[in-house]
Parts: structure tokens; sequence; C-alpha cells
């Protein structure tokens, strides 16, 4: 009974001692695998350590999260250094931080990645590369901001030129549209008086004629001042007979003195 204990003991033993080196080796070749920039071998190799030998210590876990960062599985890599940040381990703390900042930067999540730089000094003062990056990204944070006010300064500038241009532009478009209103009432008044002149062109001949007429009988009847003296009428006796004549009062003058039917006596005036 005695032997067989020491036997069960011995070969517990030489297990736990075969394991030991079964996860020195592993880690070796793990890092080995990573210095060699063959980060798939690195990711492979870790990952037995983690999940079948059972090495979950904090160094191990950066490892493996720093070779799933190197072969682009962010989702993993993100994880794993997720986890770290609860770790008491300062450095190590210090370096998940760092590389969740990194992993946003990349991303272009600016201010994301100011966050945990600066929680990575907070854990690390002497984490020289996370300072770097935090005072880096917050100058460039900086510029931006400034060059996103200007930007939008002289955007309202440029919007408030546009107005101007196009309160101006509404101005002397206004202006011309009166003008062409203006110029258009003219062109209609002067069309309709050309059609009433027209209009009385085209009145009825009869009427035309009959004022032709009119106007002839009245030129024709006008007396000229050479036989007005001829026949012996004074100026306003002939215009007392147009008178007349215009009213169909009279519709003719005898011009010469009419004749006595009885003898006159020789000794009394002929009148």
């Amino acid at each position: 009974m005695k032997n067989i204990f020491i036997f069960l003991l011995l070969s517990v033993f030489a297990d736990d001692i075969n394991r030991i080196a079964a996860i020195n080796r592993i880690k070796k070749e793990a890092e080995q695998a990573y210095q060699n920039e063959n980060y798939k071998e690195a990711v492979s190799k870790y990952s037995i350590l983690v999940d079948s030998l059972g090495q979950k210590d904090d160094k191990v876990l950066l490892n493996l999260s720093n070779a799933y960062f190197k072969v682009n599985d962010t989702l993993n890599a993100k994880y794993l250094y997720n986890q770290l940040t609860d770790t008491e381990d300062p450095a190590i703390k210090s370096l998940a931080y760092q590389q969740l900042g990194i992993m946003a930067n990349n991303q272009n999540k600016y201010q994301e990645s100011l966050y945990f730089f600066k929680n990575s000094l907070k854990a690390n003062p002497d984490n020289e590369d996370s300072r770097y990056n935090y005072e880096l990204l917050k100058k460039l944070l900086e510029n931006q901001q400034n060059q996103n006010q200007q930007n939008q300064q002289d955007q309202n500038q440029e919007n408030n030129k546009d107005q101007d241009q196009q309160e101006q532009e509404q101005q002397d478009q206004q202006q011309q549209n009166e003008q062409n209103k203006e110029e258009q009432e003219n062109q209609q008044d002067q069309q309709e008086s050309e059609e009433q002149q027209n209009q009385d062109k085209k009145q009825d001949p009869s009427r035309q004629e009959e004022q032709e007429k009119d106007q002839q009988q009245e030129n024709e009847s006008q007396p000229e001042p050479q036989k007005l003296e001829d026949m012996k009428i004074s100026e306003e006796m002939a215009k007392k007979i147009l008178e007349a004549m215009r009213n169909n009062e009279i519709q003719y003058l005898q011009q010469q003195r009419r004749k006595p039917t009885k003898s006159q006596d020789s000794g009394k005036p002929d009148w």
C-alpha cells in the first residue's frame, strides 16, 4: 500500500514537472514567434497557454492581446485590453489603456483616444509613450478646433456676403421690374392711342364723307377779304351770314339789289 502511494505521488510530481516544462517551452516559442513577427503563431501559442494550460496571468494576457492586435483581430484585442484595465499591476494597466488609445485613434475616435491616454498616464505617470501620444493628440485637437472655428467664421462671412449680394440683386431686379412695367404701360398707352386713331380713320364712310363735305363747304363759303371788299359787305356782316348758313336759317343770299316793282320818282333817291 505504501509503495502504491509513493508511486502515485511520484506520478503527480512528474506530471507537474512535465506541465511546467511544457508551459515554459510554449512560452518561449510564443515569445520567439512574436519577436520574429510571426504573429499568427504567437496567437496560437499564447492561446494554448491561456485556454489549455490555464495560464491567465496578466503578462500572458497582455502578450496575447498584443498578438491579436498585430493580426488586426481588434475584437479580441480590445476585449483582453479592457480586462487588463482592472489589473492591480500599474504598468500593465497603463499599457492596456495605451493600446486602447491607439486603437481608438486608428478609428478616428480622437476624444475617446485622448481619454484612454489620459488614464494610461494616471495608472503610470512614467509611461512616456502615452505622455507623448496624449500631448500630441491634445495639440492636434486644439488646432482642429481652432481651424473649425476659423472655418465657421469664414463661412459666416461668406454667407453674409452672399446674403448682401442676394439682397442687392433683388433690389436691382425689383427696380428693373418696375422700369419694365412702366415701359409696358407707356407702350400700352401708345398702342391704345394708335388704335383709337386707326378706329377714327375707319369710322362710317358716310359720316366721314359728310364731315369732308361740310369742311369743304365751310372752306368754300369762307370769303376772302378781297371778295368781301368787292361785294361791299363788311367782314362782320359776312360772319353773320356764314353763321346763318351753318344754322340753316337761310338758303341763299341775293348779292345785288332788287329792282323796284314801280317806277320811282326822279326826284326821290333810289332806295
